[in-house]
């Protein structure tokens, strides 16, 4: 019979983390355990071994406002030099506030657009967006807030969007240019 001991691999310390990584959401056979975090795993989270592809660049098609480039933090497609440079030195003025801290995926992805839509309604013209950097390694919102902001539900309702200063969350954050209304 074998060993109910978890197997690792031999070698060092990042083979154990990656081997943790690896096998984190496998399900163990009956009489086995699953390996325990390394405590390296613990300070410093590794990459996943298959980073998520970048988010699709949708094309200019005719007049449909949806379908617009995909917007990068910094860049903005049809904005001026000296607007961005607003945007990324953090030089409009704040209208709002989205604090997604505590959301779930799905709350978070309907909460940021639900927020975008009412802010552009209200006729605001610069919001932030507070993601937060995640407790272990990289955050998930954080990732996926970007994505989102390149759906053609929301990049309709964007203009540009910039990493926010270390005042206003830094990494954590984002300031999110809203187009004008009509």
């Amino acid at each position: 019979m074998g060993s109910t001991r978890a197997r690792t691999p031999r070698g060092s310390p990042d083979d154990a983390i990656a081997w943790w990584w690896i096998t984190r959401d496998v399900t163990p056979l009956p009489g086995r355990r699953k390996p325990e975090r390394p405590e390296a795993a613990r300070e410093a989270a590794p990459k996943p071994p298959h980073p998520a592809p970048p988010p699709k660049q949708a094309k200019a098609v005719g007049g449909d406002s949806s379908q617009r480039p995909a917007l990068k933090p910094g860049e903005a497609a049809g904005l001026d030099r000296a607007t961005l440079r607003r945007l990324t030195r953090g030089q409009f003025a704040i209208d709002d506030t989205l604090d997604l801290h505590g959301h779930t995926r799905v709350q978070a992805h309907a909460a940021l657009v639900s927020f975008l839509a009412s802010r552009r309604g209200a006729s605001r013209t610069c919001v932030l967006v507070v993601t937060g950097r995640g407790r272990e390694g990289p955050g998930v919102l954080k990732d996926l807030v970007p994505r989102w902001l390149n759906e053609p539900a929301t990049r309709a309702l964007v203009l540009g969007f910039a990493t926010a200063l270390p005042r206003h969350g830094g990494a954590g954050a984002l300031y999110v240019l809203l187009r004008k209304r009509g």
